[in-house]
């Protein structure tokens, strides 16, 4: 499992399995802050939130229009973004069976 970033603006909900444990990987350039963006992970020292990064290069955008578009974003904070996405789609869920009724 890989941690989220260890700053003093971290916010982790109870529910989650990401934490503030020690492991390999560190996204230095992610923040979470519940008073920015809402508590969305966004490119330190922005509020250019993750998700809205990944949509976009889904969507057809290309890194270099990105950076081109958004002069305070770096290569690095969009492959940052990428890895961080990366990071959440390996985190497993186990899903709760129903109940028998």
């Amino acid at each position: 499992m890989k941690s989220l970033p260890l700053d003093t603006q971290w916010y982790s909900a109870p529910w989650s399995k990401l934490g503030r444990e020690a492991t390999d990987l560190q996204f230095d350039r992610i923040s979470i802050s519940p008073s920015i963006c809402h508590g969305q992970a966004c490119v330190k020292g922005t509020r250019m939130p993750v998700h809205q990064i990944v949509r976009m290069l889904a969507n057809g955008d290309t890194v270099e229009t990105l950076l081109a578009d958004y002069p305070f974003l770096s290569r690095e904070d969009i492959m940052a973004s990428l890895d961080y996405a990366a990071a959440l789609a390996e985190e497993q869920v186990t899903p709760i069976e129903a109940a028998n009724l």
